[in-house]
């Protein structure tokens, strides 16, 4: 199924939570909605599930106008980030909930959860209670009994929030398998940009109740729209700086900048950790004040002279590392840089 969300605006009391938003979403898809906590993504969601009602707007799935249709015509199946699961009923009752409701003849509700706890990876455990499940298993029940009835659209709000880092890995490559098997057009909702770009299609980011940007992760990476895409996804820098003739200086730092969203000469310098080269070198325009081990990754951090903190990753085995200790001056290279308007007080 097609969705087309045309300029949705919700507000509660004066609080504008959702603002002019608008998107389309191929059918057969799977889209992370990404954002901070409080940007109006999942009253987005509820929204296409029809649990909210816009001010204004609207919704479109197949190109008919679902926008005042009721939530159960929608043929949406909707996942929470608590799970849900009704904590008196097995795990193959709570999977058969919705067809038991439609009135789905016992024998094929109960045949249809069976199928879903095989491809879900829980055959054996339909006779269970919620209660005796891990998260990531209560989780996948959820996955299946939202899927019962066969939705056109599966929407999911912080589907892994509730569970640790570890098994939330594994349920992300999990439902990007589900998904291929399945095919059925998906939205979920993320704080996490990981999350998002591990597992989504296309990613909409969304900021204060605006689309930002939709793209791929690569686009959204490569090719931030505005600065607040490129400060919320990876980890960068930002120096205030002048740009002369396609360069940014900021104190000691030039930066050939790859995109410039202004022609002003006053801008920010968005330059993403690991599009940085530095090497030894006196005197320099900088100083190392602290290198530390992650893992597979090294960050540097080291100040530029008349610029501030910086801040680079290399992997744990690169040669740019070599001679790079605390207090050492280094010189720098910007490999990838774009400028943004330098907004006042913003």
């Amino acid at each position: 199924m097609n969705i087309r969300a045309e300029h949705l605006v919700k507000r509660f009391g004066n609080f504008l939570a959702v603002d002019d938003v608008s998107f389309e979403v191929e059918s057969g898809s799977l889209v992370a909605l990404l954002g901070a906590s409080g940007s109006g993504k999942s009253t987005i969601l509820r929204i296409l599930a029809g649990l909210e009602s816009p001010d204004s707007g609207r919704v479109h799935f197949d190109g008919v106008d679902a926008t005042n249709v009721h939530a159960r015509m929608r043929q949406v199946g909707f996942v929470f980030q608590h799970y849900a699961l009704f904590r008196h009923l097995t795990v193959e009752q709570n999977v058969a909930f919705g067809l038991d409701v439609q009135g789905v003849p016992k024998d094929k509700s109960s045949k249809r959860a069976r199928e879903l706890l095989e491809l879900v990876g829980l055959a054996g455990l339909e006779k269970r209670y919620p209660s005796q499940l891990s998260g990531g298993q209560r989780q996948r029940v959820a996955l299946a009994r939202a899927l019962a009835p066969e939705p056109k659209v599966l929407l999911l709000d912080e589907p892994f929030g509730a569970v640790d880092a570890k098994v939330r890995e594994e349920l992300r490559q999990w439902l990007r398998r589900l998904h291929d098997e399945v095919g059925v057009t998906s939205i979920f909702v993320t704080h996490d940009q990981d999350e998002a770009f591990s597992v989504a299609d296309r990613v909409i980011v969304i900021h204060r109740g605006k689309l930002e940007q939709m793209g791929t992760p690569a686009e959204i990476l490569d090719e931030p729209a505005t600065e607040y895409v490129a400060r919320f996804v990876g980890e960068v820098n930002v120096f205030p700086a002048q740009l002369v003739d396609g360069v940014a200086v900021s104190g000691a730092l030039r930066a050939e900048v790859t995109a410039a969203m202004t022609d002003a000469p006053n801008v920010n310098l968005v330059v993403r950790s690991y599009d940085l080269k530095l090497w030894r070198e006196d005197p320099g325009v900088g100083t190392v004040r602290r290198v530390v081990v992650l893992g597979d990754r090294v960050r540097v951090h080291a100040d530029i002279d008349g610029a501030g903190a910086l801040v680079a990753q290399f992997p744990r085995r690169s040669s740019l590392l070599k001679g790079l200790a605390p207090g050492a001056r280094i010189n720098i290279e910007v490999t990838s840089a774009r400028a943004y308007p330098k907004v006042v007080n913003g």
